[in-house]
Order: structure tokens, then sequence, then C-alpha cells
């Protein structure tokens, strides 16, 4: 055997360099193997992963198919609101016309009510002017029955027998308004035989108010202007308290259903 070793028929330095070359190859095997190694684990995660792919897939399916089922219900009871919503409308319209109608009709009633309210009132008012010529004529024709406890020879004076007399004595106006006094009464205070015969300014209401009051004042005013002892009087089937409080105030004679109030009061007033 020469120097240099023989191994195999090789040289030691060839023999080295090929194991070199070998072991070489073996590492990168390894690596190769190491690496199919985790491609087949990678295919292995990535096969169960689409497994559950899948299986969502399929939830989704049939969600979907779900969905649909439901999307057309939904549709369907769209088109039924829509055809009641047009029933709706189309009763609302029909509503509509009939409240115009009613609208129109209890305009119409309204305004026949307006006149058969118009109608009563003028009505009222005829039988309330009636009440009073009745009542009025009835303490005229019966002026003894209503005054007599008052007055000796108690009368209603017509007013032509002193109109000549008023007229020079007073100013226009307060002769034409002496012209709607009522009543004038003449006689002799029953009580007082003392005294002068006096004059009642009379205004007759079936309810006596503030403004019989008010008118007979005024009209007595006038009659004692001209000359004449004259008291205001008020009578009437009734007067409420305040207008009885009223007419004690301002001492005038007032005459409920026949029964005489204040008329002492009225009288010294008159007299002084």
């Amino acid at each position: 055997m020469s120097t240099q070793q023989q191994y195999d028929g090789m040289t030691a330095e060839l023999y080295q360099a090929v194991t070199a070359l070998v072991d070489d190859r073996m590492k990168e095997i390894r690596v190769v193997r190491q690496d199919f190694d985790r491609l087949v684990e990678a295919q292995a995660r990535t096969g169960e992963q689409l497994t559950r792919l899948g299986a969502t897939v399929e939830r989704l399916a049939e969600a979907q198919v779900r969905t649909e089922a439901r999307v057309e219900e939904l549709a369907a009871a769209q088109a039924r609101t829509e055809a009641r919503v047009e029933e709706l409308a189309a009763a609302q319209a029909r509503t509509g016309e009939q409240l115009t109608r009613l609208e129109a009709t209890v305009e119409r009633l309204a305004q026949v009510l307006e006149r058969l309210t118009s109608l009563v009132e003028r009505l009222d008012s005829q039988m309330a002017d009636l009440r009073g010529w009745q009542l009025e004529l009835r303490y005229q024709e019966r002026a003894m029955a209503y005054f007599g406890s008052l007055l000796r020879k108690a009368r209603v004076v017509p007013f032509p027998e002193i109109e000549d007399e008023l007229e020079a004595r007073l100013p226009r106006g307060e002769f034409m308004d002496l012209l709607q006094l009522d009543l004038l009464v003449h006689g002799q205070p029953r009580k007082h035989p003392e005294l002068q015969a006096i004059w009642l300014a009379v205004e007759v209401s079936g309810v006596i108010d503030w403004g019989d009051i008010t008118r007979a004042l005024q009209r007595a005013n006038a009659l004692q202007r001209a000359g004449y002892v004259a008291i205001p009087t008020v009578a009437g089937t009734k007067a409420t308290d305040w207008v009885k409080e009223m007419a004690f105030d301002e001492k005038v004679l007032l005459l409920e259903d026949g029964h005489a109030y204040f008329w002492e009061e009225a009288l010294a007033k008159v007299l002084g």
C-alpha cells in the first residue's frame, strides 16, 4: 500500500469529499422530509377547516332557504297589508263623502234651528208683551183692588186729562218719555187724610226688574218737576230679593202680586 491511504479504491481525499457530499444530501433530504411533514400536517388542518367550512356552508344554505321562505311570507303579508290599506283608503273616501253630506245636513239643520230659535224668541217676546198688556189691563180695570188699601178714591187717570199741563211744563224729551208710562193713578192717602191727593207713576211688568224701577223713578221725577206729588211705583207678579232691596233703597212703592211694600217710605220721601 502506498503512502496515500486507499478506501475501496478511493483515495482518502476523494472518500472525504464523497462523504461530505453524502452528508450534505442527507441533510437536504431531512429538510425536505420535515417540509413534507409540515405540508402533510397543514393539508390535514386544511381538510379539517374545509370540513368545518362545508358544514357552515350547509347551515348557511339552510338559513338561506328559511330566509327566502320568510321573505315570501313577508311579501305575502305586505301584499295583504297593501290590499287592506287600499280598502281603508276607499272606506276613508266613503266616510269623507258621508261626512261632507252630514256637514251639509247639520248646516241646514243649524239654519233651521236658528230660524226656529229666532221665531221662539219673537213668540216669547210677543207672549211677554201680551202678558204685560194683560197685567197692565188688569191693574187698570181693578185699580181699587190693587191700590184701594193705600188710596181713597183710587182711579186710573187717562193721560189726555193732564196732557196739556205736562206738555206746557216739561221739556219735550221728558214729556215724550212720560207718554210711555204704563199707569197714572190718583187718590188720597188712606191713612193720612190730612195730606193732599197724590199720583202714582206705575210701571207694570210680569217679573219686576231694575229697569222697571229706573223708569218709575225717572217718570215720577218728571211729574214732580211738572208740579205733581208723584210716587215712583212698580207692580207685577214677582220680584227678586235684590230688586226689593233696590226698591227699598230708592224708596219706590212695590206691589208684588197685589201685596204692597215700602209705601210709608216712598210717601215720606215724596212729602219731604
